[in-house]
């Protein structure tokens, strides 16, 4: 019989490599959002060719190259997001509210006297580039499988006694092999039992089971950036710039799914045997990911007469150094009917994994182009084009004493990522010297490949936790408005962010269809800017 034991160890080095970091986690943790002053945001950051706002650097280097005076700004913002799933018709809305402190900057500029290069700028800067706070949740009144099943598919091929983690047993499964942790944690949880003696499993879904399941997803964390540039302008049309950016990472999950099943395959009394009966079960996951980074950024802005400005970026990957840590938590019982007593449960626990790792952000580049209107107006458009499908991971080789690419992992990547396009418009009115009006909207295209999104490749996710979730498109619809006293300014904007998604139970298997629910994020920022020019 298995023990039903919890079992509280703590993994220090790394896990079993099939086991340990996987391309969702790379994607992740490398998204962006619209993140900067409140002028930035209100026009939807299309602020490529434009330049002269400090949330630039992160951009466009190049935008600190147009400064003829000093800048000094910080930037609060209050998120008020709202997360909506349906789950086969069952919907679902979670609200909640976060407020932060997400910006503060400096430009400097200095005359050189020289006719050729005019000034030289130098700016530094804090900024959150990317917020990973969501939560979320769903109820499925009627699954046509399990997961056990699938993970009875997955466990097919490996001994019984190769899974079982028995404390009474110097061997220890988590330790001493290579099987997946979320088999060994199904088998001694009793959500996979053998057929008989061999070495095949089955999952708890059978002919005649009627099933429902629930989820919560809760992410937290966020992507600062520290800037560092240096930018000029060559004859009052040339600017330039160059920068360097230092990014802290901060990514944490916790993850909830349960099923409930009658008529189900459950474990006898014994638990040796397979039986019809009554099963609920819990399986809880948390993971947090966490280091730090470096990148570069090239920028230019032309600028052939006043009215009219051209402006390119090339943003280099951040090569991340990256900490990571997970764990398991599998609660079970087993009844004869649903209103019985359970007469069989059991409560299992994996090792902490800790390891490292490193990763490659994407490419980005961005192109941009603005016209000034009657000296008052302003009207700009920028593309950016990200490429998630050139995101790379390494991890510690056979000796442990370097990183060398994974070919598995970044296989994943091109299978399942490709390049995203963002197009931003932004414009601005200066009603009079003191007031100005400003609008913008932002479209991001899926940077999830079609095939991937929709469920027919497998995808493949780390530690005991089988679900994920893919972004589809986002959008975002911007206004505020700026003050000036004298040197003072205060700026304010509202940005409203759309974003779908598909939530995923567990990969597609076979000709089985997992669990999945639509995810719709309609999130309303306010952010607020206060500054001083001298």
């Amino acid at each position: 019989m298995r023990p039903n034991k919890l079992l509280l160890l703590s993994l220090l080095g790394c896990a079993p490599a099939m086991m340990a970091q996987s391309s969702i986690d790379a994607y992740n943790v490398s998204s962006t959002d619209l993140y900067g002053t409140a002028r930035f945001q209100s026009m939807a950051g299309a602020f490529t060719a434009l330049g002269g706002d400090i949330s630039t650097m992160n951009q466009n280097p190049a935008g600190i190259g147009v400064y003829r005076s000093n800048d000094f700004n910080l930037s609060f913002d209050v998120d008020m997001q709202s997360a909506k799933t349906n789950a086969y018709g069952n919907k679902t809305t979670l609200d909640k509210t976060f407020a932060d402190f997400t910006n503060i900057g400096y430009v400097g500029a200095f005359s050189i006297n020289n006719e050729v290069m005019p000034y030289l700028s130098f700016g530094v800067s804090y900024n959150r580039i990317a917020s990973f706070n969501r939560r979320y949740s769903g109820y499925f009144n009627s699954i046509n499988t399990s997961l056990s099943n699938y993970i009875a598919g997955i466990s097919n091929g490996i001994a019984p006694e190769d899974l079982l983690f028995d404390n009474k047993s110097s061997y220890n499964p988590y330790f001493d092999s290579d099987c997946d942790w979320l088999s060994i944690l199904s088998y001694n949880g009793y959500l996979i039992n053998p057929v008989g003696n061999s070495d095949q499993y089955n999952g708890l879904y059978q002919n005649g089971t009627i099933a429902d399941a629930q989820f919560e997803v809760w992410e937290k964390g966020h992507i600062d950036e520290y800037a560092f540039n240096l930018g000029g302008n060559i004859m009052n049309t040339v600017y330039w710039g160059v920068g360097v950016g230092i990014t802290d990472l901060s990514y944490r999950s916790k993850v909830f799914y349960n099923e409930s099943l009658g008529g189900a395959l459950i474990p006898d009394q014994s638990g040796n045997n397979t039986m019809t009966g009554a099963a609920y079960y819990r399986l809880d996951n948390e993971k947090s990911i966490s280091g730090t980074g470096f990148n570069f950024k090239f920028g230019v802005i032309v600028k052939p007469i006043n009215e009219l400005r051209f402006g390119a970026a090339i943003h280099t990957p951040t090569w991340y150094k990256l900490n990571h840590q997970y764990y398991g938590d599998l609660y079970s019982q087993f009844a004869v009917n649903a209103d019985d007593q359970p007469f069989l449960t059991s409560e299992q626990g994996t090792p902490m994994a800790d390891f490292e790792w490193r990763l490659r952000s994407p490419w980005r580049f961005t192109l941009g182009a603005a016209g000034v209107i009657g000296g008052r107006g302003i009207i700009s458009v920028d593309y950016e084009r990200v490429q998630y499908n050139n995101m790379s991971i390494s991890t510690p080789n056979s000796w442990g004493d370097s990183f060398q690419p994974n070919d598995y992992l970044n296989g994943d990547i091109k299978n399942y990522f490709q390049a995203a396009n963002i197009v931003r418009i932004g414009a601005e009115f200066r009603a009079t010297p003191w007031l100005s009006l400003r609008a913008g909207y932002s479209y991001q295209s899926s940077d999830v490949k079609e095939e991937a999104y929709d469920g027919y490749q497998e995808v493949f996710t780390s530690g005991t936790d089988p679900s994920f979730t893919f972004d589809n498109t986002t959008q975002y619809i911007t206004a505020g408005v700026g003050l000036r006293y004298k040197s003072f300014y205060l700026d304010m904007a509202y940005v409203h962010k759309r974003q779908e998604s598909e939530y995923h139970a567990f990969t597609n298997y076979g000709n089985v269809v997992s669990p999945k629910a639509s995810l719709t994020n309609n999130n309303n920022k306010l952010v607020f800017t206060l500054g001083y020019k001298f």
